[in-house]
C-alpha cells in the first residue's frame, strides 16, 4: 500500500484549514439548534461544493476533479474530526458510485455535473426496514408500457429529504431475499407518486422514509442491467461503508485528542488526572487502537482505488475495526471527562451520538465481521 502522494497530503491540509476555521463543532451546534429540516446547513454544503468536494469522485468530463478514494478520505477523515453535517455519503460517493459504475452516457451527463457543482444531491434508496439490510430487496418494480411501475418503502434514506435524484433499488423478478432480480433505477425525486417524511436520528442528521406509490419510470431510468442489481448494489455500498469508516476514524481521532487535553489540565485531588496511572493505560489502549485502525482504512480505500478483487473484504475489516475503535473512544470520552461530558454544554454528546449513528449505517460491526469471515473463507 502506497503512502499518501503529493496530492492527498494537500487536500488533507485544504480540508483540516477549512474545517478547523469555517466548521469547527460549534457550527455544527448551531445547525442543530437552528431551523434546518434536511439536517445540514445550506451555507456549509454550498462551501463544501465550492471547494470541490462534492465533485471529488467525478470524472473531469463531468465536471470532477476525480481524485480517488485514498484522495476524499482523506477530506472525509478532516470533516469527520469537526462533525461537518454534508450530504456527501449519499450523494458524493453512493450516488455518484452507481453512475460511474454503470450509467449510461445520458444518465451521467443529466446528472453528474449538478452533483459536482452542488446543485443536485443524491441519495441511495435501499433499505426497507430501520436496520441495514441489502440482501432484502422487497420493492416491486412490475414492466408496463415499456416502461416499470414502482411501488413500495425505503427506510432511513440518509440525506433523502434533501435528494433530488434517488438510486432506487427494487425488484424485477425473484423472491424477495434472491440474488438475481434486482434492478436499480435513477429516479426523479419530484416524480408523481413519491412521498417523503423526514427523520432525525440522535446524530441530528437528515434521514426520510420515502413511499413510492405506483411511481412510473421509463426503461431508460434503468441504471445498469435489468435484474442485475446486486453486483452493482455491493459495489456501491462498500464504497460508501468505507467513507463511512473514514468518517467514524476522523472522528474518533479528534475525539482521543479531546480527551488527551482535558486530562492534561484537568485537576483533581491536588493532582492533574493526566497523571494517575491508570488513567495513562486507558488513553495507550486508545492510542495503539487508532494506530492499529488506520492501515485497515487506508488499505480498503487503496483496495477501491485499485479495484482490487479483495476489495469488499477490506471494506467489511475496515469498518468493522473502526467501529470497535469509535464506540471506545466516545464512551471513553464521556466517562474520563466526567460529569461535564454528559452535558449539552459540552461536544463529547455529539460525537458519542454520531458514533452511535455511524456504527450501525450500512452494516454494524457484528454484520461486517461476519461478512469479512465469509469473503475470506474462514
Amino acid at each position: 500500500m502506497p503512502l499518501p502522494n503529493e496530492e492527498q497530503i494537500i487536500l488533507r491540509e485544504m480540508a483540516h484549514n477549512w474545517a478547523q476555521r469555517d466548521t469547527p463543532v460549534r457550527a455544527f451546534r448551531d445547525m442543530r439548534d437552528g431551523d434546518h429540516p434536511n439536517g445540514f446547513s445550506d451555507a456549509t454544503f454550498k462551501s463544501v461544493a465550492n471547494m470541490g468536494w462534492t465533485g471529488a469522485l467525478i470524472s473531469e468530463d463531468y465536471g470532477g476533479s476525480d481524485v480517488g478514494y485514498m484522495g476524499f478520505g482523506a477530506v472525509v477523515e478532516e470533516l469527520g474530526r469537526m462533525l461537518v453535517a454534508a450530504p456527501l455519503l449519499g450523494s458524493a460517493v453512493g450516488t455518484v458510485a452507481a453512475l460511474t459504475l454503470v450509467g449510461s452516457d445520458t444518465q451521467k451527463s443529466t446528472w453528474l455535473p449538478g452533483i459536482a457543482a452542488g446543485d443536485v444531491i443524491g441519495a441511495l434508496a435501499i433499505d426497507e426496514s430501520n436496520r441495514y439490510a441489502p440482501a432484502k430487496i422487497g420493492m416491486r418494480a412490475e414492466a408496463k408500457d415499456g416502461g416499470y411501475v414502482l411501488s413500495g418503502d425505503k427506510r432511513l434514506v440518509h440525506e433523502g429529504g434533501a435528494a433530488n435524484v434517488l438510486i432506487v433499488a427494487a425488484r424485477t423478478s425473484g423472491v424477495d431475499a434472491a440474488d438475481d432480480g434486482v434492478t436499480l433505477f435513477v429516479v426523479p425525486a419530484d416524480s408523481a407518486g413519491i412521498s417523503r417524511e423526514r427523520r432525525q436520528l440522535i446524530d441530528s442528521r437528515g434521514y426520510a422514509d420515502i413511499r413510492f406509490d405506483q411511481v412510473v419510470v421509463d426503461a431508460a431510468d434503468v441504471l445498469g442491467t435489468v435484474g442485475e442489481g446486486r453486483t452493482v448494489l455491493t459495489q456501491v455500498t462498500d464504497r460508501v461503508s468505507a467513507m463511512i469508516a473514514v468518517e467514524a476514524f476522523g472522528l474518533a481521532v479528534q475525539a482521543f485528542e479531546t480527551t488527551l487535553e482535558y486530562l492534561k489540565t484537568r485537576v483533581q485531588f491536588g493532582q492533574v488526572i493526566g497523571t494517575f496511572q491508570a488513567l495513562q493505560h486507558r488513553c495507550a489502549k486508545m492510542f495503539t487502537d487508532i494506530q492499529l485502525a488506520r492501515p485497515c482504512v487506508e488499505n480498503a480505500l487503496h483496495a477501491l482505488d485499485q479495484n482490487d478483487a479483495n476489495a469488499s473484504a477490506a471494506v467489511s475489516l475496515a469498518k468493522a475495526t473502526v467501529n470497535d475503535l469509535v464506540h471506545l473512544i466516545s464512551r471513553e470520552m464521556i466517562q474520563l471527562h466526567g460529569g461535564i461530558g454528559m452535558t449539552d454544554a459540552h461536544d463529547a454528546g455529539f460525537y458519542i451520538k454520531r458514533a452511535r449513528v455511524l456504527e450501525g449505517a450500512f452494516g454494524t460491526t457484528g454484520y461486517h465481521r461476519e461478512r469479512y469471515a465469509r469473503l475470506s473463507g474462514v
